[in-house]
């Protein structure tokens, strides 16, 4: 029997800078437990430690530390995160010399020589894919083999940095096993790669321009599995999910004939989906879309390589939207060539397409990516830049033309533009009229109502009419179905606005197609108190389970 492997520890680190959107970097990479499904798979002892909002907890990292006695540390490295790995790695070599310290993910495979030359505590980087390649290299160097032997990685001997031959791709990825048999996580991924090419992007250079794609099968069994456990929300991080048509459609239908009533984000493409695969992304649990349209300038789009053309964005924002989708629209500025000019046709494009959900970026430029390849060739820099603490390079700074305060206007003017509005765009969503779809209309309707009364929106003062906003989506989604959030939005409303026998009516309205729900009676037993009908009141809140 193979000698197992205790206290295999692999760490998502914290990153440099806080984020407006903490979710955007909260998630383990689904590639951390794929790794640690194969280790697991092979004998393995592993725990995978979300360390991602750790960066102000030193003594509790060290201890932690301590505690685990790990004799192998991987580290998913982002390119952003990798002082938040190089310092927790210092800290285990500290306390333990003989731990073995790896780093893997695309910040590593990216910036392996940088890597080594300047942070001994890294003994070895996993280069591109890290599930067989770390078990190799555990292996080699337990049975005292020359690591030189294990494809895939770079490490020092001699005082010489070596890279190794690179290791041959998961070509099947339906061969490697499913982590949802170990690990609870709600990012899944389809497929692995990227057809096209951002300049702004590491993606083309990581996956090689190839794409690889999970058979429906095999990718709707792990859902399955993921449902089990009770898990019913999932984002799905393919770089774009709609690239295979059919594909997409047979997924869409095996997730329906297993029963799984989920819900789900996916990234798509605007020149990759159409009114089919969007109804049955919808019929399937689908709830938004994001599509990187980066610029409203056709020639900014085609410096940083988005080749589609504006007819195709609006297409794609109004059949999606059409079919009870939320459409969020990703958006570059900063970029070459940008101007008050070009920052107006963004936002003139973003009237058109009136997306219901929009993040907006600077121009960053990252290792792996071609705009970062050009900028080190113009300026002669090398990859020390990185010994500084910062996640990235903005690309306004490397442009006479920008200044700070000029991309803080830019900043300020394409938010506002879009806060200003967005209610206006919630009220001008025209659907699909299919009677089929009428239940997640009204679902779509109320959760975007939701957005308006309590989320996101809710909190931000240019955001206009969100109380206004919130209840004609609400009404207009029980024009369609029965919807609980809908009616205890529109409760919750009238409370707040002191109709409270409106209030009263419509709650009770609820009751009568939700029963059992506990937040439609607490609300209307709040409402009968503040009409003086206190017996109703306690008749009602006294039967609840928590009380």
């Amino acid at each position: 029997m193979e000698k197992p492997h205790k206290n295999i520890l692999l760490i998502y680190p914290y990153f440099i800078e806080d984020r407006v959107h903490e979710d955007e970097i909260a998630a383990v990479p689904i590639g951390l437990y794929s790794v640690g499904t194969v280790l697991r798979d092979n004998a393995c002892v592993v725990e995978i430690l979300n360390w991602h909002n750790m960066r102000e907890k030193s003594v509790e990292i060290e201890n932690i530390l301590k505690a685990k006695q790990a004799d192998w540390i991987g580290f998913s490295i982002m390119h952003a995160n990798r002082w938040g790995g190089i310092e927790i790695a210092r800290t285990a070599k500290r306390l333990n010399p003989d731990v073995r310290i790896v780093f893997g993910g695309p910040g590593a495979t990216f910036l392996w020589e940088h890597i080594l030359k300047n942070f001994p505590e890294v003994d070895y980087v996993v280069l591109g894919e890290g599930e067989y390649v770390l078990l190799n290299l555990i292996r080699a160097v337990d049975e005292d083999e020359d690591p030189e032997s294990v494809k895939g990685i770079a490490f020092r001997k001699n005082g010489q940095r070596i890279k190794t031959e690179d290791a041959e791709p998961a070509l099947d990825l339906d061969k490697l096993p499913v982590p949802a048999k170990y690990f609870d996580y709600q990012h899944v991924s389809s497929a692995r790669g990227c057809a096209w090419q951002c300049a702004f992007c590491g993606s083309p250079k990581f996956w090689k321009n190839k794409v690889r794609l999970r058979s429906p099968e095999h990718f709707v069994q792990e859902l399955a599995l993921l449902y089990k456990k009770g898990i019913d929300f999932f984002y799905f991080s393919d770089d774009t999910f709609t690239i295979k048509r059919d594909r997409v459609i047979e997924i869409c239908k095996r997730i329906m004939k297993k029963g799984l009533n989920i819900s789900w984000y996916a990234i798509s493409r605007v020149d990759c989906i159409d009114e089919e695969i969007l109804y049955w992304m919808r019929k399937a649990g689908c709830i938004q879309i994001s599509f990187g349209i980066e610029s409203g300038s056709e020639i900014i789009r085609e410096r940083l390589g988005k080749k589609f053309t504006t007819d195709q964005v609006m297409r794609a924002f109004k059949i999606t939207k059409k079919y009870g989708i939320l459409s969020r629209a990703y958006f570059i500025y900063g970029c070459p060539g940008e101007s008050w000019e070009t920052i107006q046709e963004t936002i003139n494009l973003m009237m058109a397409i009136r997306p219901l959900g929009v993040i907006f970026y600077i121009l960053d430029l990252f290792p792996g990516t071609a705009l970062y390849e050009s900028f080190k060739k113009q300026t002669n820099i090398t990859d020390d830049m990185w010994l500084n603490r910062i996640e990235g390079v903005m690309y306004f700074e490397t442009d006479r033309t920008m200044t700070d305060d000029l991309i803080l206007r830019f900043g300020k003017k394409l938010r506002t533009a879009f806060y200003e509005n967005v209610h206006r765009f919630a009220e001008e969503i025209d659907l699909v009229e299919n009677e089929d779809l009428h239940e997640k209309h009204a679902d779509f309707l109320s959760r975007l109502g939701m957005t308006f009364s309590h989320g996101d929106y809710s909190n931000i003062p240019e955001i206009r009419e969100k109380d206004e906003t919130a209840k004609k989506l609400f009404e207009r989604s029980l024009e369609y179905a029965p919807n609980h959030r809908a009616y205890l939005g529109l409760g919750i409303l009238n409370q707040k606005q002191g109709d409270y026998e409106a209030s009263i009516s419509i709650l009770s309205e609820g009751l009568k197609n939700y029963p059992e729900s506990e937040h439609l009676k607490q609300c209307l037993g709040i409402s009968y108190m503040n009409t003086g009908g206190r017996e109703k009141a306690d008749n009602i809140i006294s039967k609840l389970p928590h009380v």
